[in-house]
């Protein structure tokens, strides 16, 4: 059952990378598992968390959410067995040093999210839903920087990797939680509210996020410092109408909308490293542990719900995995801000991470393995 539907393997294989990557690289910074010489083992660690876990995750939504727009046929079976290798295949080559070319290490783990793009803008192009291209486009530039990042090594090349993540998940954000959050305000609170975000706001966000991506590439780190500020004022205007205040009671809606707020706050950290020497790393753990980590959870753990013909409530223990990942992103602040001991402070910080998504596998393999109870496919 597992490849019946993209959300299904591609869910339960970013959360089993982002529980095994954080012992991975312990075990390689500490010399004892074999390390090729791709890259340095400190990048390794960025890399691996930012695209071993974001990209499955883009392609369980993606595959599944379009195949939905579009009303075309699920990607399943052999085809979809064939998208998870190239996945699987790009871990293991990226982690173990097989004595294979650099070159082809990289075009093979590059692969993965090239496929993943052309099958959905496919399936959009046909049906001349003209609309979803617009998430595209991030998706795009994500993999044209990652192949960037890969064959240079350069952190700027990260960083922009980090601030396109952010577009698109202000993207995402923006099309599923105003309608999600609507939908339960009508239903439980007998509410009607408009939350959606001005369309003006949501273009000048893209282009200031599109204007840090470019000022990272020239290093200007003065012109970065003033569009993060801008970057988070625009996104606290879009995230702020849709109310998070009146969800506060239900788990599958507050994690969505508390990930997202995380991003203001990865750009204020941006702007005061530039501005006021604060740990340079502060804002892309608060970006990809709070915002992206939380987000990933979020999405997973509803759409694995809805998608397989159950309820929309959460099994047991998934609220504290929605807590631990605030308190990993929160203790490795307070970690390079100096503020708790290093080593207890990260020892800390990576076990609530690996144990929050362990929680996922724990309480959603059944689910993501058993077929939908109300015998549909998918």
């Amino acid at each position: 059952m597992l490849y019946a539907s993209p959300f299904r393997i591609f869910f339960i294989s970013s959360a089993l990378w982002a529980v095994l990557s954080i012992p991975l690289w312990i075990l390689i910074i500490n010399g004892k598992l074999p390390f090729g010489a791709l890259w340095h083992p400190q990048l390794w660690h960025p890399r691996s968390l930012l695209f071993g876990v974001l990209n499955p995750a883009i392609a369980g939504f993606l595959l599944t959410a379009v195949c939905v727009w579009t009303q075309t046929e699920r990607l399943h079976g052999g085809p979809l067995i064939l998208l998870w290798l190239v996945w699987f295949i790009g871990r293991l080559l990226g982690t173990f040093d097989l004595g294979l070319s650099d070159s082809f290490i990289i075009t093979v783990d590059n692969l993965f999210l090239l496929l993943v793009i052309v099958d959905a803008s496919k399936r959009v192009w046909q049906k001349r839903q003209t609309r979803q291209l617009a998430i595209m486009v991030p998706l795009a530039l994500l993999w044209l920087y990652q192949i960037y990042f890969e064959i240079s090594g350069h952190m700027n090349a990260f960083k922009s990797c980090l601030i396109i993540t952010a577009a698109l998940m202000l993207a995402v954000g923006a099309r599923i939680v105003p309608a999600f959050t609507g939908n339960w305000l009508r239903h439980k609170r007998q509410l009607d509210l408009e939350l959606g975000s001005p369309q003006p706001v949501q273009w000048a966000l893209g282009i200031a996020l599109l204007g840090l991506v470019m000022l990272f590439s020239l290093d200007n780190t003065q012109g970065v410092a003033t569009i993060a500020i801008v970057a988070a004022a625009l996104s606290l205007i879009l995230i702020l109408p849709w109310r998070f205040w009146l969800v506060l009671s239900e788990p599958l809606l507050w994690i969505l909308h508390l990930s997202l707020l995380w991003l203001p706050v990865s750009f204020v950290l941006l702007a005061g490293h530039h501005l006021f020497h604060w740990p340079a790393t502060a804002w892309q753990h608060v970006l990809g542990m709070g915002a992206m980590g939380g987000l990933i959870m979020g999405v997973i753990t509803r759409v694995s719900l809805g998608h397989s013909g159950r309820d929309l409530q959460l099994p047991k223990g998934i609220t504290s995995a929605y807590l631990l990942i605030q308190l990993s992103v929160i203790s490795r602040l307070l970690v390079l801000f100096q503020w708790l001991p290093w080593k207890m402070g990260v020892i800390f910080s990576g076990s609530c991470w690996v144990l929050a998504f362990a929680l996922f596998v724990w309480s959603y393999a059944g689910i993501l393995w058993q077929p939908r109870p109300d015998g549909r496919a998918g």
